[in-house]
């Protein structure tokens, strides 16, 4: 390789084997790469951050004072998957997102998979994501989560799992389609050389994806709005971007209001009513009347309008019980009891700290296990046992113990990795994926790619943003 040196790969890396040699997917990118001169490539990883600069492609970091604004890093060596991998994966993704509104569907109205005896009802009855509001409900066209992010991981055997699911308002799209358009515009001639399936069409299938969930299947003139929390949450950068992808309006609380039965948004003709929300505020935002008095986010009377049919909400109210750690590790339970199928894509194995003989088996093996807190999120509120201090250790010992519902646990796994782009050439970081998946009453579309997140401290397995991680193009061969 031309001036392009191999550096520190770990155990599992996906696109060299143990002697460096290019895994077969990786094959023709290898053949690229290897012509390639270091100098050029490190300019083109310059250019690539410097059109992240200029397009605005920024998130939010709360610190303890104020949100900080950050260009979220991206690494121009993109992960490769063959279409072979990508089926399986998808056909584990369709059943797992299958099984997950059938379930949310049961929980609040029959509850069969508890009279079953397959979930335990303190699991639904203790939980703050589960809405007794929703409880006898069912959305328009039967949908609870019509947008969903599935978290998975690569492990030693070429196996991916699921590390989490994100049914409530997974974000990263819009990272997902800008890497793309800037991989593009850095090295046009690789897409000419290599046949990468497309994924940013993905703001057109979700616009498509989410007037199939209109109630009134006779109106073909649906208007469709993104609620924001405002411009200082951490992915408004995301909600601008698909409201002008997708060309609807993007909205904040204090622009709408309820009026002859409809949520209507403030325009320059007055108020126009609107038939579908893509919500991006949190459940106890929605609505002040129904949920958290003090909320300034969402609309007094939402959820009455909501109730009634004259509105679909994506995703809906409540659905983030699917999504909750605890309920995660009986997501197996739930594939077989809804589908009557074992799972195609496994879980990782997870221990609930509220379960006496788990506890005990958590608290003994601190040093070699990560976790979690149950409604956690961006990488926050975890232990890393084995990259941790005695003191840590000791000192989450003690949150464990005063709160064990709060906790689960899973083992360290041994993430794969893909080289980034150093100064001194490649070196292997470890990565996970985000597929995002777009569900309606017609159809299960899964964009073929999603976010590779990546952990760009040498060794570190956190990959959130927020945490010092990166991004990367994911491409997904054709015909491979």
């Amino acid at each position: 390789m031309s001036n392009v040196n191999v550096s520190k790969l770990y155990h599992f890396d996906e696109m060299f084997d143990n002697i460096f040699k290019p895994n077969e997917c990786y094959k023709e990118y290898f053949e690229w790469l290897k012509s390639e001169d270091l100098k050029n490539l490190k300019k083109k990883q310059i250019e690539s951050n410097e059109f992240f600069k200029k397009t605005g492609i920024t998130f939010s970091v709360y610190g303890n004072l104020e949100a900080e604004e950050r260009i979220i890093p991206f690494d121009i060596i993109p992960r490769v998957i063959s279409e072979k991998k990508w089926m399986f994966i998808s056909k584990g993704i369709k059943q797992r997102v299958k099984a997950i509104n059938y379930f949310l569907h049961d929980i609040y109205n029959q509850q069969e998979i508890i009279k079953a005896g397959i979930l335990p009802l303190e699991l639904i009855k203790n939980n703050n994501s589960f809405l007794n509001e929703m409880i006898g409900f069912t959305p328009p066209g039967g949908i609870f989560t019509h947008i969903v992010g599935i978290d998975l991981v690569r492990t030693p055997n070429e196996d991916f799992v699921v590390l989490e699911d994100n049914t409530r308002t997974p974000s990263g799209v819009s990272y997902m389609v800008e890497n793309r358009q800037t991989m593009l515009q850095m090295f046009p001639e690789l897409f000419d050389k290599i046949k990468i399936k497309n994924v940013t069409n993905y703001p057109i299938s979700l616009l498509r994806s989410l007037k199939e969930c209109y109630p009134k299947k006779n109106d073909s003139k649906q208007v469709i709005a993104i609620l924001t929390p405002g411009p200082h949450n951490s992915a408004y950068f995301e909600h601008s971007f698909l409201a002008d992808e997708m060309g609807i309006e993007l909205v904040e609380g204090n622009d709408l209001k309820i009026k002859d039965k409809k949520v209507s948004m403030r325009t320059t003709q007055g108020y126009k009513p609107i038939d579908i929300i893509y919500r991006r505020v949190d459940d106890y935002f929605l609505d002040p009347l129904t949920f958290n008095p003090k909320s300034i986010l969402g609309v007094p009377g939402l959820m009455d309008v909501y109730k009634s049919g004259n509105l679909t909400i994506a995703n809906a109210p409540g659905s983030g019980i699917a999504d909750d750690k605890a309920i995660y590790s009986y997501i197996p339970d739930i594939i077989n009891f809804y589908t009557g199928e074992k799972p195609l894509l496994k879980n990782v194995k997870t221990w609930r700290c509220s379960e006496k003989n788990h506890l005990k088996y958590v608290l003994d093996n601190l040093d070699s296990l990560v976790v979690k807190e149950v409604h956690g999120s961006g990488g926050y509120g975890m232990l890393i046992g084995p990259k941790s201090t005695n003191k840590k250790i000791e000192s989450f010992r003690k949150k464990i113990i005063s709160n064990p519902d709060k906790y689960i646990a899973q083992p360290t796994l041994e993430l794969s990795t893909v080289p980034v782009l150093t100064n001194k050439g490649l070196s292997s970081r470890h990565v996970d994926l985000r597929p995002f998946i777009l569900v309606s009453p017609k159809s299960i579309n899964i964009t073929p790619g999603g976010l590779t997140r990546v952990a760009l401290k040498d060794g570190s397995l956190v990959v959130n943003s927020s945490q010092g991680g990166g991004t990367k193009d994911t491409w997904i061969l054709e015909d491979f």
